[in-house]
C-alpha cells in the first residue's frame, strides 16, 4: 500500500477509482479523495455485487445462498501496485486503481472474474510455465443514438460524410476519424496502455486494435481499460463506440482475438517449438484441448445474447473448433510463424466479453489438454465455414446447459463461480425475453 501511497503523492493526485470487474466486465467501485483512499484501510463493497447482472438487476439471493452469505455481507477490496492507471480524460488529476475482492479471512474470492484469471495462471506457475497473450479487439464507431429502438448509423467523418459500404483495411478511412484515434492514443500513451496497430475492419466504421504481447492478467487489465478509453474519447468527439459481438444488421459481428503462447519460466522457451523447430505435443496438446472444452466454455468466449448473432449462417466467425495454420475460417488459427513465435489465435470470443473470463477460459482449456495428453483432429485445409464437425452450441441457453454439464471444466473453475455465472446469466436471458422486438411488430401485429 506505501508503493501506492508514493505513486499518488508523485503524480499529485486528487481523487482515486477503485475499480473491479463484475461479470459482464463492467467496472464497478467507488470513487474517493486521495487523502481519503490514502488513510482507509481499504474499500469494501456488497458481496452481492459479483452477482449483478447487465441490466443492474440482482439475483434472487435465497437460491444462491450458497454462492452468497446469506448476511450480504462487504467483502473487502485490495489495490494492485502493479494496476494503478492515470484517468486522462478527468478534469482533475485522477488515477484508477484495479483492486482485487478478498473476504473477511483474507482468502481470494472466487466469483471475481480477475481471481479466475489469476486462479488459471497459478496453475501454469506450478508447471513452471507462463502463458504470453497478445488481444485484438474489434469495435464500431457511430452516431449517438438515445432510441434503442431506432438502428445505428456509421458517425460522420471529417469530410462531412457517413462511411459507406465495406472499407476493409483502407487508410483514407481509418484517417476520416483521425482526431478520435490522436485522442485514444494520447490516452493509451497516458495510462501506459500497449496498444499497436490500428487497422479499418470490414464492417461500415468498424475499426480493429491490436495490443503487444505480453503477461495474460496485464493485458486483460490494459483491455478492460481500453473499453473505457474508447468509450470515453467518442463521447468527447460526439459519437459512440460498441463492443457489442453484433450492434448491426448486415454487418459483421465483432471479435476479441487472442494470440496465445506458453513459455518456460526460467529459461523463456517457448513450449510449442522443439530444438528443431518442430511442434511440441505441448502445442497439439493445448489444441486439443480448447478443441474438446471450449464448445463447453462458450459462456466465457459469447456471454450475452447477442453474442450468438455472430455465429449465424454467412456470417465470418468460426462455427466450429477446428484448427489450421495461416487458415482465418477456423477457430483455433495457427499464424504462419516458427520458432519462438509459435502461437495459437483464438478467434472465437466476442468483443463483449469479459477479457479476464474469455483470456482465463482460453488458457484453462489449452492447460487441461496439455495435462490430458490430448491430441487434435488434422488441421483443416480450406474454407471451415460448412464443416459440421465439432460444432458450437449457438445460443446462449444451449451454451450454459454444456458448462453446467461439463464436470471437469467445473470442477477447474471453481462450482461456485460456475453456479453463479449460470445464474446471472440465466436470468439476462429471461430478462431479454421479456421484450418485444421491432421484428415482431413488424410482421406479426397485422399478419397472425
Amino acid at each position: 500500500m506505501e508503493s501506492v501511497v508514493q505513486w499518488l503523492k508523485k503524480n499529485k493526485i486528487t481523487e482515486v477509482e477503485c475499480l473491479i470487474s463484475d461479470f459482464t466486465g463492467i467496472a464497478r467501485g467507488k470513487i474517493m479523495p486521495a487523502d481519503k483512499f490514502c488513510k482507509e484501510k481499504g474499500v469494501r463493497l456488497p458481496e452481492s455485487v459479483l452477482i449483478q447482472t447487465v441490466t443492474g438487476d440482482y439475483l434472487d439471493e435465497e437460491p444462491y445462498y450458497d454462492v452468497i452469505d446469506p448476511a450480504e455481507v462487504d467483502v473487502r477490496l485490495r489495490p494492485d501496485e502493479t494496476a494503478i492507471y492515470l484517468v486522462p480524460w478527468a478534469l482533475e488529476p485522477t488515477a484508477q486503481i484495479i483492486h482485487d475482492v478478498y473476504d473477511k479471512k483474507g482468502n481470494l474470492i472466487e466469483l471475481s472474474p480477475r481471481n479466475l484469471l489469476k486462479k488459471v495462471l497459478k496453475l501454469y506457475s506450478g508447471k513452471g510455465w507462463q502463458p504470453i497473450v497478445a488481444p485484438e479487439l474489434e469495435f464500431y464507431l457511430t452516431q449517438m443514438n438515445v432510441n434503442p429502438d431506432h438502428p445505428l448509423e456509421p458517425p460522420v467523418g471529417r469530410s462531412g460524410r457517413q462511411e459507406t459500404g465495406r472499407q476493409s483495411y483502407s487508410i483514407d478511412a481509418v484517417n476520416e476519424f483521425d482526431p478520435l484515434f490522436e485522442d485514444i492514443y494520447d490516452y493509451c500513451e497516458a495510462q501506459q496502455l500497449d496498444v499497436d496497430t490500428l487497422i479499418h475492419e470490414e464492417g461500415t466504421a468498424q475499426m480493429e486494435i491490436n495490443f503487444r504481447h505480453g503477461s495474460p492478467l496485464e493485458l486483460a487489465d490494459q483491455v478492460f481499460l481500453f473499453k473505457r478509453t474508447v468509450r470515453e474519447v467518442a463521447l468527447k468527439h460526439n459519437m459512440t463506440a460498441t463492443f457489442m459481438a453484433k450492434p448491426i444488421s448486415d454487418e459483421p459481428g465483432s471479435a476479441m482475438h487472442v494470440h496465445q503462447s506458453i513459455h518456460e519460466q526460467k529459461t523463456l522457451r517457448n513450449i510449442f517449438t522443439g530444438d528443431n523447430g518442430e511442434n511440441t505435443d505441448f502445442f497439439y496438446g493445448y489444441i486439443a484441448g480448447l478443441q474438446k472444452y471450449m464448445p463447453s466454455a462458450m459462456p466465457l468466449f459469447a456471454p450475452n445474447v447477442n453474442s450468438y448473432r455472430r455465429f449465424l449462417p454467412g456470417e465470418s466467425a468460426p462455427v466450429n473448433v477446428e484448427w489450421g495454420v495461416d487458415n482465418r475460417t477456423v477457430a483455433l488459427r495457427v499464424p504462419d510463424s516458427e520458432g519462438e513465435n509459435k502461437r495459437v489465435e483464438n478467434r472465437l470470443p466476442g468483443a463483449d466479453a469479459n477479457p479476464y473470463l474469455a483470456i482465463a477460459g482460453s488458457l484453462l482449456c489449452g492447460y487441461m489438454g496439455m495435462s490430458e495428453g490430448l491430441h487434435p483432429t488434422a488441421p483443416f485445409e480450406g474454407s471451415a465455414y460448412d464443416s459440421e464437425s465439432m460444432r458450437l452450441p449457438l445460443s446462449l441457453e444451449h451454451a450454459l446447459m454444456m458448462l453446467e454439464d461439463c464436470q471437469p471444466l467445473c470442477e477447474m473453475l471453481g462450482k461456485k463461480f460456475v453456479r453463479a455465472y449460470i445464474a446471472v446469466k440465466e436470468a439476462e436471458s429471461e430478462n431479454f425475453k421479456r421484450i418485444i422486438s421491432s421484428w415482431e411488430r413488424k410482421y406479426l401485429l397485422m399478419t397472425v
